[in-house]
């Protein structure tokens, strides 16, 4: 009979020599580093929903910025700012000679905002109506109206804002020979231009706007 022998090969036990402190030591670092870690995760969530919260607030921003603008450039704001004073007054010369002072009709009116306008004016107001893109001067039964508003009895002040001081100079020396003015001259009306103020006032236009005739635009461009 033949007889095998096997040598079983002992491997020596590993054992953890640290003693309980240290252990607990350990252990402790690693808590706290997994508590730094929870922090920072935190503290970057709180960071991303800051963001969040401040790009959404910017968005409105920019929102309510761009509706003021588009409110100002409509005309529906009050606006203040440098720029001129124009009287509209019966003629004193043409009165001593006993010339009654005609009538401000749509036309002198008109000619007057387009030499305003040619001349840089960036807001208008007459008789303390507020001259728009759609604004409608005209005689309706013998009488001059803007946008439906019958305009007072003489004087008829005009103002006109410009973009600073220095435009509102710019605008007064050119509405000093204004060509207009002549023409209200020949209806026995005088036009006085007063020098530039650094602040008037010209009102909000007041009415609803009607815009006619429009429709949607169309999408240019394939769909991707």
């Amino acid at each position: 009979m033949i007889a095998v022998q096997f040598q079983s090969v002992k491997e020596p036990v590993v054992r953890d020599t640290r003693d309980t402190w240290q252990l607990r030591e350990d252990l402790r670092k690693e808590q706290e580093i997994q508590l730094r870690l929870i922090r920072e995760i935190r503290s970057n969530e709180l960071k991303l929903a800051q963001y969040e919260n401040k790009r959404e607030q910017s968005k409105e921003q920019v929102l309510k910025e761009t509706l003021d603008e588009l409110k100002e450039e409509a005309g529906l704001t009050e606006v203040k700012g440098p720029g001129v004073i124009i009287l509209i007054e019966p003629a004193v010369e043409e009165a001593l000679l006993g010339n009654a002072p005609g009538d401000v009709s749509p036309d002198l009116l008109k000619r007057l905002v387009n030499e305003l306008n040619m001349h840089d004016a960036e807001q208008i107001s007459i008789d303390g109506h507020r001259i728009i893109n759609t604004t409608v001067i005209r005689d309706i039964n013998g009488e001059t109206k803007i946008d439906g508003h019958a305009v007072s009895s003489l004087p008829i002040e005009v103002r006109a804002a410009a973009e600073d001081m220095q435009s509102a100079q710019k605008l007064y020396n050119q509405m000093q020979v204004s060509k207009s003015a002549e023409e209200f001259f020949v209806e026995n009306l005088r036009v006085t231009i007063l020098k530039p103020k650094e602040n008037i006032v010209i009102p909000a236009y007041q009415d609803t706007i009607r815009v006619k005739n429009m429709e949607p635009a169309e999408e240019k461009g394939g769909s991707s």
